[in-house]
């Protein structure tokens, strides 16, 4: 069966693969345009922050109630048809996107649908590829490699994209906690209390940290509104999946049911993860010898032997030309 069967009529494989590129480039325009476009992270961030303060004022205030679903959009009916968000691996696919910074309602909705969808159009696209590509020489186990490629990689890219972006967003909040906590210990000497404190540390390191002010706004909300503050910090230590921030969230835990002080838990802490980023940028810097020497060897040392002998070389060439 020839690919272009399934093209519509007067259009070759020629023609169908340049639509294809032109709409990769469409697309590729696109995103180096919302790349380059100003991004204002605070007003999101104030957004999610009134909306988790409604969520959680309505379910402090009317009973619990069951949602209607009658104006879901079409990808919600899809996955609630095939129960996708009732299995053990989306309760975890909803932790992963909480810890990369995606907390609206349809975001476990349209990352499964992406999920499910993604395999198949890159299965069949990887298909019609393999088959214009190779033309009439296509064998069967061309098309199913080329099938089997494309499914591997709609089925595999959104975890690892979501895994990347989880990562990513640790790596911010590492370089930002330290001087996160100094704040913090400056506002509990002040005499702030815990989720006042952290307000004003979310307000001041909005612009210079905005994930981690994020944890901290969402965190100071919480301890405002459940009745059980515990909870509240258990759940930063479920939005973040750091060592650090499980040890400051230990801190504050044991400060609230002990009374111990803060500021000076929170100042010995401090200094302990500002010594670890010391550490680990001396550790880079002590790597840099090793890492250098490769460069060195391809693009620095060939230039450096051309131009010491290059002027030998010539003479000797000149001479013996002579």
């Amino acid at each position: 069966m020839s690919p272009t069967e399934f093209l519509p009529v007067g259009m070759s494989g020629e023609t169908a693969l340049s639509l294809a590129a032109g709409l990769a480039a469409f697309l590729t325009l696109i995103a180096l345009a919302r790349a380059f476009m100003p991004y204002d992270p605070m007003t999101a961030r104030i957004k999610a922050h009134a909306r988790r303060r409604a969520q959680l004022r309505a379910g402090l205030i009317a009973a619990p109630r069951r949602t209607r679903r009658a104006n879901v959009g079409m990808l919600r009916n899809l996955v609630e048809r095939l129960k996708l968000t009732q299995s053990e691996d989306s309760r975890k696919a909803a932790d992963q996107l909480a810890q990369a910074g995606w907390r609206s309602r349809d975001a476990l909705v349209v990352f499964l649908s992406i999920r499910l969808v993604l395999p198949l159009v890159l299965g069949m696209l990887f298909w019609l590829l393999a088959n214009v590509l190779a033309g009439a020489k296509a064998s069967m186990l061309q098309q199913l490699l080329g099938a089997a490629l494309g499914v591997g990689i709609g089925a595999y890219g959104p975890t690892l994209g979501l895994k990347k972006a989880i990562s990513r967003r640790y790596r911010k909040m590492q370089k930002a906690l330290p001087d996160a906590l100094d704040l913090l210990v400056i506002c509990a000497e002040a005499g702030l209390s815990l989720d006042g404190a952290l307000t004003r540390v979310a307000r001041e390191m909005g612009g210079a940290a905005p994930e981690l002010a994020d944890e901290f706004g969402l965190a100071a909300i919480e301890l405002g509104f459940l009745p059980n503050r515990t909870e509240a910090l258990r759940n930063l230590t479920r939005r973040v999946d750091l060592a650090a921030i499980r040890g400051v969230v230990n801190t504050l835990m044991q400060t609230e049911r002990y009374g111990t002080p803060l500021a000076q838990s929170l100042r010995v802490l401090a200094a302990e993860f500002r010594d670890a980023r010391m550490m680990k940028a001396e550790e880079k810097a002590g790597r840099l010898p090793a890492t250098l020497t490769v460069p060195m060897i391809l693009f620095i040392l060939p230039t450096l032997f051309i131009v010491l002998i290059g002027p030998a070389l010539i003479q000797v060439m000149h001479t013996f030309r002579h």
